[in-house]
């Protein structure tokens, strides 16, 4: 009936307070008109995403610190930039700004703001969690190649979504209403548009279930959790708002509350992707990198990075007893996985010197050597193009007599 009333009403625009009177005639509901409320929401939500840019450029400007280096930068930058923009379209979708001028293009805020940043915002944490799942599960790499693939795939579901959205009637999916100042959005929408989330966020359980057993300093487990568990409760809040509150924009307090729960649930992604890495950076930035290495040449070469693949295509090779090492080479026992643990305690990799003195460090009896660590966390070599521990493939890799691959 409300919906009906909607294509009945008259066409030319009224003025606030007998759109505010109509409104709640209409729906049943508080629809109170914009107010200091919207512009506070809108102030205090960019402030959040303020913090979050101000913590990815410390995370850029930091990238040299290894703990930071291994979490995908590139990747989890586009998820931010992904989230800002879904906020944009936020700002139509929940009624916050008046829907007049640029702003009554529903299908273009609606549509290609919200849901489609919302769809990339969600495949894009997909493709990080399977770069982890292709790298220590399958014993792949994820090349340069992978990358674009994924992007590639990304792009074009997304976009194919969208373009046969916008391609249906508008009084079928998305339409503006000039008398109310409002964009109709049909429940059958509605319905598609939470179902397709619910099936991509379902196939990032799956990923992040397959990562439970990566033993090594790459393990996001505990955060892929807490990051799927924050997704699902946001999941359940839309499809309760949506469904059940179908006229919510209208109510203040709904409108409000939603857009709230959008951007925090958002932003603690990103937050939870590299605020730990940044945090001990800040507070504990020389003995965590300690001691993020020493478990990284605890987890053995050849035992978490290390592949039978014959042709040398995997993202770490096993790296031969010939190499010479800053650990010493009778201190590794790659064959056993493992490394003698007196050595470790009485010789530690940066020894007593500042860890990014790296000069300074080749003049002691214990030198850093980079060619303990995987390529892409080395200093003397290209930075990878997507940041991610998981880069190279057997390019990077020199066939030896004994049949083994080394970098």
């Amino acid at each position: 009936m409300a919906a009906a009333s909607i294509e009945r009403a008259v066409q030319p625009r009224i003025d606030q307070d007998s759109r505010e009177q109509l409104l709640s005639s209409m729906f049943h509901v508080d629809a109170s008109n914009l107010d200091d409320d919207d512009t506070i929401t809108i102030a205090v939500c960019s402030g959040l995403f303020g913090l979050t840019a101000i913590l990815l450029v410390y995370a850029w400007c930091n990238y040299n610190y290894r703990p930071i280096r291994a979490k995908n930068l590139t990747w989890t930058t586009l998820i931010y930039c992904a989230t800002v923009l879904w906020f944009i379209g936020n700002l139509v979708t929940n009624n916050h700004v008046r829907i007049v001028g640029a702003w009554s293009n529903c299908k273009l805020w609606v549509l290609w703001f919200r849901v489609f940043f919302v769809y990339v915002f969600a495949t894009m944490t997909i493709v990080r969690f399977y770069a982890l799942d292709r790298v220590f599960n399958q014993k792949k790499p994820f090349t340069r190649r992978s990358s674009l693939i994924s992007g590639a795939i990304i792009l074009s579901f997304n976009v194919t979504y969208c373009l046969v959205n916008q391609l249906i009637s508008n009084s079928l999916t998305i339409e503006y209403i000039p008398s109310l100042e409002a964009c109709k959005i049909t429940m059958a929408f509605r319905i598609a548009a939470i179902a397709v989330q619910w099936v991509l966020w379902g196939a990032c359980g799956v990923l992040i279930f397959r990562l439970r057993n990566i033993q090594s300093s790459f393990n996001e487990f505990r955060e892929s959790v807490a990051i799927f568990l924050v997704i699902i409760g946001l999941l359940t809040e839309t499809s309760v708002t949506n469904l059940h509150y179908q006229y919510y924009v209208f109510e203040k307090k709904r409108r409000i509350q939603k857009t709230y729960v959008d951007v925090v649930a958002s932003v603690l992604v990103i937050w939870l992707f590299i605020g730990y890495p940044v945090y001990k950076s800040i507070f504990d930035r020389k003995n965590y990198e300690q001691m993020w290495l020493e478990r990284l040449a605890k987890d053995g070469p050849g035992n978490t990075y290390d592949s039978s693949n014959p042709q040398g295509t995997t993202a770490y090779a096993k790296m031969d007893e010939n190499i010479d090492s800053g650990f010493n080479n009778s201190q590794i026992n790659y064959e056993g996985n493992g490394i003698n643990s007196a050595y470790l305690n009485n010789h530690r990799p940066f020894g007593d010197e500042d860890p990014f003195n790296i000069e300074s460090g080749m003049s002691t009896h214990v030198p850093y050597n980079d060619n303990l660590l995987p390529m892409s966390l080395r200093n003397n070599i290209h930075n990878p193009l997507l940041n991610s521990p998981s880069l190279f493939g057997g390019n990077h890799m020199n066939s030896q007599s004994n049949g083994r691959h080394v970098i």
